[in-house]
């Protein structure tokens, strides 16, 4: 039993402390001075490693989104409403999570590496020693180069999967084109755009605060390091499905549907 507390407790703290380290990175984007070399240089890191696997992704998952959202759409003769399914699944829901555990599993990973090897060779401390704030000077522009690179990504995911998933809806399944895109008009509106890239902003930071904590709070030692970055994809991953969930459930509460 006090072996359950314990580690009940421990838990807790371990998420003060990371929401603690979230807050402090809010309050030190507005600081100076801004390290703008390290962000374009964080900036360019992630995009170069994310930007491929998003876009190859993107095309194979808007086109099982498609054929699936098709298939059933013949079955209930509701074929005019594929479009509408496909794209606004796709926009809300598939295209800032792709991002999202993109970034978390390539470029979070990394930073939390990065982090955790500088953290156990004291640089940390020894920033600290000269009076550098290292959550200003190394935490600040990864976190919002996680974010940049995330809200763009989410636009680029968006506009190859519905492409994808266009083409295959009416060349593999015979759908019409102008049925498909009337739908898809006559359902969406423009805070189904606005949603998705609020996703993908707040994915981001999330992603990038995770593997920042991890990063700077490693177990000891090379293995200590590791077990980081395997901790901070884990957490990230389960953070954001929930994250999703609540930012959904919010959004259909807020936003009333478009009747077509």
């Amino acid at each position: 039993m006090a072996t359950v507390t314990t580690m009940a407790l421990g838990g807790l703290r371990q998420t003060g402390r990371m929401f603690a380290l979230g807050g402090s990175v809010l309050g030190q984007m507005f600081r100076r001075p801004f390290q703008f070399a390290e962000f374009i240089q964080q900036f360019w890191f992630i995009t170069s490693v994310t930007i491929l696997p998003a876009a190859l992704v993107s095309i194979p998952i808007g086109a099982v989104i498609s054929l699936q959202v098709g298939s059933l759409a013949q079955q209930i003769g509701a074929q005019s409403f594929t479009g509408a399914a496909s794209v606004l699944g796709m926009l809300q829901q598939i295209s800032p999570m792709i991002v999202a555990l993109l970034v978390s599993g390539a470029a979070g990973s990394a930073i939390c590496a990065d982090l955790g090897a500088r953290t156990i060779r004291d640089e940390m401390a020894a920033m600290e020693v000269m009076s550098v704030n290292p959550i200003q000077r190394l935490v600040v522009p990864r976190v919002l180069a996680c974010m940049g690179v995330a809200v763009l990504l989410n636009g680029l995911v968006s506009v190859v999967g519905v492409a994808g998933g266009y083409y295959f809806n009416v060349v593999m399944q015979g759908g019409t084109p102008g049925a498909y895109l009337a739908s898809f008009s006559a359902l969406a509106q423009l805070p189904d755009l606005y949603i998705s890239e609020l996703k993908a902003l707040i994915f981001g930071f999330i992603a990038g605060v995770v593997a920042a904590y991890r990063g700077l709070n490693p177990a000891g030692g090379p293995k200590g390091v590791g077990d980081a970055v395997n901790q901070s994809v884990v957490i990230t991953f389960l953070l954001l499905f929930f994250v999703n969930v609540v930012l959904t459930a919010i959004y259909l509460q807020v936003v009333p549907s478009k009747v077509g």
